[in-house]
């Protein structure tokens, strides 16, 4: 609460906050329900809106909840929810239209086609993948302009090494999801010292923006994201002030502050805009997950001795007080707390009933359309009124006093009647608005599960697998590279020469090459496709190819599979491997759709655009250039002091990637889940791993077909040959 007074008393122009459920800061100390009407009052007071932050991935047990969250929200004057779930978005945007819809970093938008997959679920801003550069965000902006769409770009706050909503290493590692606001951090853990020297490899620099504002404002940025949940208020007002008054010079056309040293003096981990100059470099790292303020100004001065050090540290401390001091006398004229009505109530037989409703901010008087009565159900009493009256406590107001006095014993008023003025006060204490109908969203029918044989397929990703998986399967899916654009020409050769490939694209496709992808699905023409982007969804719906969704669309809910389904004319999708047996169980299945479930493969915990190995084997180039991208090929591994250690791998088209030290294997799901999927995927790609493969890839395929037909010792057998392998999501779940 303190951190929002401090956010809008700084001048904040908007302010994100979280309620007790369904929001990605899992670990804040988030508000009520009840608290919201006051900080909706106290915010539009001050010109700022409230964003309600939704942004995690739901599961089918949490579905009605989230509903009736939605309909408490539409009685109230927020300004937009923010949302990652595709479920979701499908749910708002048919069912609840008048709330206004902003993409969560969570969806990792960074391509055209994924900006108009958002448009075509009424997303009116998107928050841009914290990774571009400004030239990427000048090109996608401009495209959200011509379909009514804002962009909002990550300023200021902590930077995540990993692509947001493709990171699984809290997930795996203690059953915490990033993408349910539960990740433990375990990026900014100590490892064991790397050979560079480092403790903390992962952890980088916050981000800062502070000298690139007029830079986004030439980009056509709608909208400047400070991350500020989980941060004190000193903190929040002392960098949502800092960017206020560099906007201010911006906006009076004077020259930009060349100062952050204020910046500096509240927590931060130094600073970078590394992502947004497209200079990613070593220089984006720090081995040090802490507060940098101190050590900071050790290093911007030049002291005589340790007690002239000593001294400037005392007095940052004592500067650091008083600004806590200061900030705290400002929020705390602040006030939130409701407004405390008198309703008092009025009426004889066969004339209407009357409402007086008077408070410090408002007066005003309504009566019944209908005369009371001597007969009737319920006698208007004080527990009467007060429960017909209740809804009148979930606005800005509540009943601190109801008088009963003027009122003649023993009458009667009609349900209807009561209602019919209970939405006459309720239309005034809103603001002169109507008050909504409560939205009833049909339930999903149920279908009926048929015995079906479920099909085995599997995914390679270079040439040399094609012969070594031979004709045991009847589909293989062949994975393209992130960066697609270099080996476009050379893919669809590969592919028109082995008709057989399925193309599996990759969740992250920036730039030129989405361009390249988009090329590439012209020239081939395939028939199916399976993608982890929406952008690239997006393209083959609008051509008519056939596609599936990927592992990592995140699909967790049976409303995902709707808006997949009736929005972009998916026909399968892949359930996430995020969830339990028993979050799977109750998902729901359309007609005329297949279920894919991957049950075997190396486990990605990170997908990042940094370089993993400036900081643990070292690099002799400084900056990552096109040319890292394309042709770097190493691996390395590190380990944290809890002894767990995680695979370092760069491929060459790729991203650096995290995996983990154990391949994910779930034998189980098969017999806990009879004729639940159409088609399981096993991962053969060629990831070194500590999983230990024992057959070579004719005989994995064998043994999986075993399992998928229930032969005896079937499971046993698959066990001993990947020996080494871990399921813990299926157990745990999100």
């Amino acid at each position: 609460m303190d951190a929002i007074k401090a956010a809008i008393v700084a001048g904040a122009d908007a302010v994100y906050c979280g309620l007790d459920k369904f929001n990605a800061r899992n670990r804040a100390t988030n508000i009520s329900f009840e608290n919201l009407q006051g900080i909706l009052r106290l915010a539009h007071q001050n010109n700022c809106e409230v964003f309600i932050t939704l942004n995690i991935l739901i599961v089918e047990s949490e579905i009605p909840a989230f509903i009736s969250l939605l309909n408490k929200l539409l009685l109230t004057s927020i300004d937009g929810i923010i949302l990652q779930d595709l479920g979701m978005f499908y749910l708002v945007s048919k069912y609840f239209k008048s709330l206004k819809i902003h993409a969560s970093t969570q969806m990792t938008t960074h391509n055209a086609g994924q900006m108009l997959f958002l448009h075509q679920l009424n997303a009116q801003r998107v928050n841009l993948s914290r990774e571009l550069n400004l030239d990427e965000i000048k090109t996608l902006t401009t495209l959200g302009h011509q379909h009514n769409i804002l962009t909002e770009v990550f300023v200021h706050g902590s930077n995540c090494i990993s692509f947001s909503g493709l990171c699984y290493i809290s997930s795996v590692h203690g059953g915490n999801s990033g993408n349910r606001g539960r990740c433990s951090q375990p990026c900014r853990d100590r490892y064991h010292t790397t050979a560079q020297g480092k403790d903390y490899p992962l952890n980088l620099k916050d981000n800062s923006a502070f000298y690139n504002l007029d830079e986004l404002a030439n980009a056509g940025v709608a909208s400047l994201k400070i991350e500020g949940r989980i941060k004190k208020y000193d903190y929040i007002y002392t960098v949502v002030r800092s960017y206020k008054e560099q906007l201010k010079r911006y906006y009076k056309n004077e020259s930009l502050s060349t100062d952050n040293s204020d910046l500096y003096k509240v927590f931060n981990r130094d600073f970078s805009d590394e992502f947004l100059k497209g200079t990613i470099s070593k220089n984006l790292f720090i081995d040090n997950p802490r507060d940098n303020s101190i050590q900071h100004l050790a290093d911007v001065n030049t002291y005589s001795d340790a007690e002239a050090l000593n001294q400037a540290q005392m007095t940052l401390y004592a500067e650091k007080d008083a600004m806590k001091r200061a900030v705290e006398a400002k929020i705390t004229q602040l006030s939130i707390d409701k407004l405390p009505l008198i309703i008092q109530v009025s009426g004889w037989y066969n004339e209407p009933l009357k409402v007086k409703v008077s408070g410090a901010e408002i007066s005003f008087e309504v009566e019944s359309e209908v005369k009371l009565s001597n007969k009737g159900t319920e006698v208007l009493d004080s527990k009467v009124l007060l429960t017909r009256l209740k809804a009148i406590n979930e606005t800005d107001y509540y009943i601190e006093k109801l008088d009963l006095s003027q009122l003649d014993d023993k009458l009667f008023l009609p349900f209807k009647a009561l209602t019919a003025l209970k939405k006459k006060l309720l239309f005034i204490l809103n603001g002169s608005k109507e008050v909504p109908e409560q939205v009833i969203v049909p339930s999903i029918k149920k279908q009926h599960i048929e015995a079906t044989t479920p099909s085995l397929v599997v995914l390679i990703s270079s040439p040399n697998e094609i012969n070594e998986v031979g004709d045991t399967v009847d589909t293989i899916y062949y994975q393209l590279p992130n960066g697609i654009k270099a080996e476009c020409a050379g893919l669809i050769s590969l592919f028109k020469e082995n008709p057989q490939l399925i193309p599996w694209f990759p969740a992250v496709l920036i730039g030129e090459d989405y361009t390249a992808a988009l090329e590439f699905l012209q020239e081939l023409k395939p028939v199916c496709i399976v993608t982890n982007n929406t952008g690239v969804a997006y393209e083959a719906c609008q051509r008519g190819v056939d596609w599936i969704a990927g592992p990592y669309l995140n699909i967790t809910n049976s409303y995902s599979i709707l808006a997949l389904k009736e929005q972009f004319n998916c026909s399968g999708a892949f359930i996430s491997n995020e969830l339990s047996q028993f979050q799977i169980k109750t998902i729901k299945k359309p007609e005329d759709f297949k279920l894919y479930y991957s049950l075997y493969h190396p486990n990605v915990l990170m997908t990042t655009r940094q370089c993993l190995f400036h900081q643990v084997t070292g690099c002799h180039k400084y900056m990552l250039d096109r040319s890292c991208l394309q042709h770097c090929e190493k691996s390395s591994s590190i380990t944290n002091l809890k002894e767990v250690s995680f695979l370092l791998e760069k491929s060459k088209g790729n991203y650096h990637h995290v995996y983990n030290s154990q391949n994910f294997l779930n034998a189980d799901i098969v017999k806990d889940l009879p004729n639940r999927f159409d088609h399981y995927c096993i991962d053969l790609r060629a990831v070194k791993t500590e999983t230990e493969v024992s057959v070579d890839k004719t005989n994995i395929i064998k043994l999986f077909a075993n399992l998928l037909t229930n032969k005896p010792e079937s499971k046993q057998e698959l066990m001993k040959a990947l020996g080494n392998t871990s399921c813990t999501q299926y157990k745990k779940g999100i």
